[in-house]
């Protein structure tokens, strides 16, 4: 992606004012995980979030920020969400529901304002790192300005991923 065009997420950001820095990369489509990105990056795992697609029981379709290495609890996000349920949408329905392919999930400027859970854990940092819309594209940003603007509710939604 050049730098003159900006995804519909940093145009959003900027109409809001929202301070950010976009970190370029790129990606490998054999591995579009949040961990190799976080490595290529140079940042710690707790810092770099991914975005998965969600759907709730009760409430359907919701987004969930979690950080690299960790897995989401959808137990925990069920209750957080006032939902029974809850379970990860299949591959295939990510880019329909959101307008951004595997890899290039942001929780930010997609095809609805889905509700959005991040792992409260977030807020411990000065500055969190999510996808800004494209694969190899992320936005380095405040966790505070990432839950403003898309009214995130915090919560322990994630868990330590098994070694193995």
């Amino acid at each position: 992606m050049g730098r003159d065009k900006k995804t519909n997420a940093a145009r959003i950001l900027d109409e809001r004012g929202i301070k950010y820095e976009l970190i370029q990369f790129e990606p490998d489509k054999n591995d579009l995980s949040a961990e190799k990105a976080a490595r290529d990056i140079g940042m710690p795992y707790d810092a770099v979030y991914k975005t998965l697609v969600v759907r709730g029981s009760m409430t359907g379709i919701m987004e969930v920020c979690i950080p690299a290495g960790t897995e989401l609890d959808l137990k925990a996000l069920s209750a957080l969400s006032g939902n029974k349920s809850a379970s990860l949408v299949p591959l295939k329905e990510v880019m329909p529901l959101t307008g951004y392919v595997r890899g290039g999930c942001s929780p930010i400027g997609g095809k609805r304002d889905y509700p959005v859970y991040i792992f409260e854990d977030a807020l411990k940092r000065e500055s969190i790192v999510v996808n800004a819309g494209a694969r190899g594209l992320m936005f380095l940003m405040s966790p505070r300005d990432l839950i403003r603007v898309t009214n995130a509710v915090p919560g322990r939604v994630a868990k330590s991923m098994a070694k193995p």
